[in-house]
């Protein structure tokens, strides 16, 4: 029962000191919950949710890292631009037909550099 409040008081200020939700991946709420899910299973809860939200912390991580990348980038094409990191990604992203948490895009034809495939002996 002990350690029942005191996770209830725990989860209670971590709900209530949180910032905005933006759309980025999962965190450690999420992941945490999914991970003590998941160990429960197997008698771990604890360990589940603590690798969990190691997970769901480095998933954001480098989501953050990517879209600073894209930013990056797109102030390089559009020089004087103004808003936040976030906003220039997907700036980025609907510019270049990435999408989010890749930098580069899925159809080879999109990217940078990138020849169509030669048609060789065409006939027509």
């Amino acid at each position: 029962m002990r350690q029942f409040t005191l996770l209830a008081a725990v989860a209670a200020v971590a709900l209530t000191t949180g910032t905005v939700a933006q759309a980025e991946p999962g965190g450690c709420l999420k992941y945490g919950a999914a991970g003590a899910v998941g160990g429960h299973l197997v008698n771990h809860g604890v360990l589940g949710a603590v690798g969990g939200c190691v997970t769901g912390m480095y998933r954001r991580h480098e989501y953050r890292k990517e879209a600073k990348q894209k930013a990056a980038l797109y102030d390089k094409e559009h020089p004087g631009a103004k808003g936040t990191y976030q906003e220039k990604a997907t700036a980025y992203d609907v510019e270049h037909s990435t999408t989010p948490g890749k930098l580069t895009s899925e159809n080879p034809a999109q990217q940078e550099g990138a020849k169509a495939p030669a048609q060789e002996n065409a006939q027509f």
